[in-house]
């Protein structure tokens, strides 16, 4: 059924903020495409004040406002704003080979100033205890840290399948701080691996102030606008949370732009299974709708140098976008990137009176799109140009066959402003979709998208029969997914995957669910 009222849909894009305004019936009455500022937030709130004054209707009617940003993967790659954190693994004497903060970046460790603590306690795969948790040790280490940091983030072994003493820890941070101290938890955060579950959870407490800070920006923007919505805040699985389950895990947001667009892409061909491919002014991010949803990586991923299993999109992305730099070399020949003039691109680019040749203006010097001043591409060497264009389109396609599970050919949509620059015919594709609003697809994701909860556990079939263990972890996927801000009411669950794991004893299994509903409201 369709929401009452109208809806903000905001995505935040290296080049540019888009902006659209959904009606009761998911048409788009109004979008805009301003540049993406430094700061992030000036360009949020110049969007937001842009679309409202295109749509002319009355704002006391608009119930719903989500955002898709950047801020949190800025952070991490910027080494910047990070919170002062207290770093407690619990596993001892289980886990004392490897010390936590394992792999990540010496630069990054810097950038946010911790405390580590490593305390008895922790559980095998089927639950039983290593060692008796260390209350004391725990309450002393926070006691020790009191007004030093700004949030923790706690592990311990085994947490998805007991994350009892993950609990009781936070219980003690949490009597020691504040009861509104922020604590991560491992088992909302990551999967089975220990270091890089902790390492999730170690960013995902680094980044608590800049999701507190986000979030905040954006609920005042939109009243300062006169908007009296719910803010509702990207996750990178293609789906929202509220603002506060955003502030609890912030690290959810990282990718959730590219997976805003493939959620727009799906909406607007209504195709369920297709290859998206995202062209933007930086990068192309090219990914997978999977039954209406993004394909999920099945490997460990990299954020900002920090090895994670924590849940990201399958992407594959490539340095190629409008703002692309095209460097011309002595003799003839050329280089592509990897350099962008970014969201400099409409006073950098030659056809918007600049210095700087780019992917934009090689397709405009070929005739390819109609853009800026194309008198200003006239002298340049069409046979360069066009091998330029053919080297660019070589490498998307490359990057769409990488994605691919078979040889065949599949449908392929062109999302993003800069997917006017490519052509209509693609190697690898059934064919070429660019649909209506194609270059705001990420806003109108976020704008369409559900709320999500997933869970995933390890049970041993030897205790719990395998009806009940899917029927347990279905009811916990629910109500992650109503604490996120889902109705009740329209939560269903929508993916289950169920992996023995012979490697362990027991007869154990790897179960893991997601569920989505409506937004409540």
């Amino acid at each position: 059924m369709p929401l009452v009222g109208y809806r903000i849909g905001i995505d935040v894009g290296g080049t540019n903020t888009d902006a659209v305004i959904l009606d009761e019936q998911d048409r788009v009455i109004a979008q805009v495409k301003t540049a993406t500022t430094e700061d992030v937030a000036t360009g949020i709130e110049t969007a937001l004040s842009r679309v409202l004054a295109s749509a002319r209707i009355d704002r006391r009617q608009i119930r719903h406002a989500m955002l898709g940003t950047t801020q949190c993967t800025n952070a991490i790659v910027e080494r910047q704003r990070l919170s002062r954190i207290a770093v407690l693994r619990i596993g001892a004497p289980a886990t004392l080979a490897v010390e936590p903060l394992a792999g990540i970046p010496e630069d990054l460790k810097q950038a946010m100033i911790h405390y580590v603590e490593i305390v008895r306690g922790g559980h095998e795969f089927d639950g039983r205890e290593i060692a008796p948790l260390d209350t004391e040790a725990i309450r002393a280490f926070a006691q020790s840290v009191k007004n030093r940091v700004d949030a923790a983030a706690v592990t311990s072994v085994f947490a998805p399948v007991s994350p009892d003493h993950e609990e009781r820890a936070a219980a003690i941070f949490r009597d020691v701080l504040g009861a509104d101290f922020p604590v991560s938890l491992s088992y909302r955060i990551g999967s089975i691996g220990l270091i890089e579950r902790e390492n999730a959870t170690i960013l995902n407490a680094a980044l608590t102030g800049v999701a507190r800070r986000t979030v905040q920006g954006f609920e005042a923007a939109l009243a300062g606008q006169g908007v009296n919505a719910l803010a509702f805040f990207g996750q990178n699985d293609g789906t929202l949370m509220s603002a506060e389950y955003a502030m609890q895990y912030p690290i959810r947001m990282i990718a959730c732009g590219p997976t805003n667009s493939l959620r727009g892409a799906s909406y607007l061909t209504g195709l369920e299974n297709a290859v998206v491919v995202d062209v933007g002014g930086t990068t192309t991010d090219i990914g997978v709708i999977a039954n209406g949803f993004p394909r999920e990586s099945a490997v460990a991923v990299e954020i900002g140098g920090v090895r994670t299993n924590f849940r990201m999109p399958d992407l594959v992305s490539v340095g190629i976008g409008g703002g692309t730099v095209i460097h011309l070399k002595p003799g003839g020949g050329f280089s592509v990137g990897p350099e962008s003039v970014g969201y400099r691109l409409t006073e950098k680019a030659l056809v918007f009176g600049g210095d700087t040749l780019t992917f934009t203006d090689v397709a405009v010097g070929l005739g390819k799109v109609a853009i800026g001043d194309s008198t200003r591409t006239a002298s340049l060497d069409k046979e360069l140009l066009m091998a330029i264009y053919r080297d660019i389109i070589a490498r998307i396609e490359e990057a769409v066959d990488r994605v691919k599970v078979s040889g065949d050919a599949v449908p392929v949509v062109l999302t993003g402003g800069g997917s006017a620059l490519f052509p209509d015919v693609l190697a690898g594709a059934s064919q070429i979709i660019r649909p209506a609003h194609f270059n705001v697809a990420n806003a109108i994701g976020a704008a369409i998208a559900q709320v999500s909860g997933e869970i995933e556990r390890v049970y041993s079939l030897e205790k719990t029969a395998r009806t009940a263990a899917v029927e347990d972890a279905k009811r916990r996927a629910v109500a992650v997914a109503v604490e996120a801000g889902a109705s009740p009411e329209t939560c269903h669950v929508v993916d289950i995957e169920d992996v023995p794991l012979a490697y362990l004893p027991g007869n154990a299994t790897r179960i893991k669910v997601k569920a989505a509903g409506d937004l409540v409201g």
